[in-house]
């Protein structure tokens, strides 16, 4: 009974502490050093001499070295991208990010491209997943939905935020709940306020400060509904920020893309409140912040394994296959020919005969070097292990999914790209707005009574992307092939070297270029 009785004199202690103020000298003040990553994408190693996890761990020791009070975060997309990190399921990323000791990760849209791949991660990661706005079908949260983070003199909450759009964008477990992320910040503000006693409130959101999908609320959108708000740190737009975004008094940052950089925000706090603000994006190269050995041992078993099976060349090309700003989502490029091309390659071989192919542009994530091209750069460019398959809808059905694609915004993953079967005009007036017109397919336009055949991948075929016509097919079929495994397949038939060219199958009047 008495040792009952003290552990609950003991909990009750516990609980009492952290729901006290934090005691700080008055008129004091403090530091606080913000560093934050967002769409690391797989980047294990430096790209085009930018970037790399060991590299980005090096600015962070660095940066510790110098300051008392640091916080590491990230505003997350840790998965989907490079092979090296595809092929072992995001391991080496999070093993990484725990060598590096981040504080805190936001669940990006990409978290959940796999169903079931996070609930791995969840385990083998060190730092706290965060998102007030995603729920198990129990109604409990996925990961955290914040952390407190105490300091002398201040305490620190960080409230993670996951894009809505991610019902559509990924293929997260159908149990799983997204709620509003501006009414769940807005609870989250008020308990870490007012229960928790938090000085800093950082809203850490994979939200996008630019508007590109249906039904989405964008970091701009959060800081002009919100209040208690000091710190915004986004992602999912891999927006290269020069200046912080401030909107309602609320500065917005982020850092673009990749660990090319990574943000540095200082706080200067007095009396619990932020009286300085700087931030600056730093480069991270491996001339300015040599590889970290402690990281560098943790990531190296995963590179010699991956080197083994990767480095195979599969392709020639007389010049690069461009992919520049992401250019897949908003115009006709040349990879997106090949890759579509491929696809009615392959199901016709198969002896499934198909009116066309198309898939998403915003699943073409890379660019194909000039020269030897290998399996490395066919799965980096095609980072997903998307099945293609093959619908079958009648053709009024087909008329309803051409006008949904003409209506898809320039920049959103859900850019169509085409077989050479098809062809039309997307028109973009001055506010963004796509019509489609003369859409003709083998030459002839859409007959609403006919039943077409398309090949496309699992992803589309499903609804992903807001793709809905999709799922009315008649008949659905799945090759059981992946698509990153159709295209190594299908460029090794090409005449050599191979280059890049457009035919017109797509033409875009108006719009704009990345």
């Amino acid at each position: 009974m008495k040792k009952i009785f003290y552990a609950g004199i003991a909990l009750l202690c516990v609980l009492l502490v952290a729901a006290s103020p934090v005691k700080r000298d008055a008129n004091a003040e403090y530091a606080l050093v913000v560093l934050h990553t967002n769409d690391h994408h797989g980047s294990i190693l430096p790209k085009d001499g930018k970037g790399g996890l060991a590299e980005r761990a090096a600015f962070v020791k660095q940066t510790r070295a110098a300051n008392t009070n640091v916080l590491v975060l990230d505003a997350g997309d840790i998965n989907t991208g490079p092979a090296l990190s595809n092929m072992f399921k995001g391991e080496a990323d999070i093993k990484g990010y725990n060598a590096i000791g981040y504080d805190a990760v936001a669940f990006g849209n990409h978290e959940f491209d796999f169903t079931g791949r996070i609930n791995a991660q969840l385990k083998l990661a060190k730092f706290a997943w965060v998102s007030a706005n995603v729920k198990t079908a129990a109604g409990k949260y996925l990961g955290k939905p914040y952390i407190i983070k105490n300091y002398k003199g201040f305490r620190v909450a960080v409230i993670g935020l996951t894009t809505n759009v991610t019902t559509y964008l990924a293929s997260p477990d159908k149990s799983l709940q997204f709620t509003n992320e501006i009414e769940a910040a807005q609870e989250m503000i008020a308990t870490v306020r007012q229960k928790e006693f938090a000085d800093i409130v950082i809203v850490l959101g994979h939200l996008g400060d630019k508007f590109e999908n249906q039904g989405q609320i964008t970091s701009v959108e959060l800081a002009r509904a919100v209040s208690g708000v000091d710190l915004i740190v986004d992602g999912h737009a891999h927006t290269k920020f020069e200046a912080p975004l401030v909107v309602n008094g609320i500065p917005i940052v982020s850092a673009n893309e990749w660990g090319k950089f990574m943000g540095e925000t200082k706080l200067t706090i007095k009396d619990g409140k932020v009286i300085g603000f700087a931030w600056r994006p730093v480069e991270i190269t491996p001339e300015a912040f040599p590889a970290d050995a402690k990281v560098k041992a943790v990531l190296d078993p995963y590179v010699k394994k991956a080197d083994a099976s990767l480095k195979n060349v599969v392709m020639k090309t007389g010049a690069e296959f461009e992919f520049g700003n992401r250019l897949s989502r908003y115009r006709e490029i040349a990879s997106a020919d090949l890759v579509c091309d491929a696809t009615t390659w392959f199901v016709t071989s198969i002896g499934v005969p198909v009116d066309f192919s198309f898939h998403n542009g915003g699943n073409i994530r890379a660019s194909l070097p000039a020269g030897d091209v290998t399996k490395e750069a066919i799965m980096t460019m095609l980072p997903f292990d998307n099945y293609i398959y093959v619908v079958s809808l009648k053709g009024s059905d087909l008329i309803d999914l051409f006008n949904f694609i003409g209506g898809v915004k320039q920049g959103a993953g859900g850019w169509a790209q085409m077989s050479k079967e098809v062809k039309y005009t997307i028109t973009i007036d001055a506010q963004g707005n796509g019509k489609i017109s003369g859409v003709m397919i083998n030459g002839a336009p859409i007959d609403p009574n006919k039943t077409y055949k398309i090949a496309t991948n699992d992803y589309l075929a499903k609804g992903g992307d807001a793709y809905i016509a999709l799922t009315k097919s008649l008949d659905t079929f799945n090759t059981s092939m992946t698509l990153t495994d159709v295209v190594i397949d299908y460029v090794q038939t090409l005449p050599q070297p191979v280059m890049p060219a457009t035919d017109g199958r797509i033409t875009v009047t108006g719009g704009v270029e990345p």
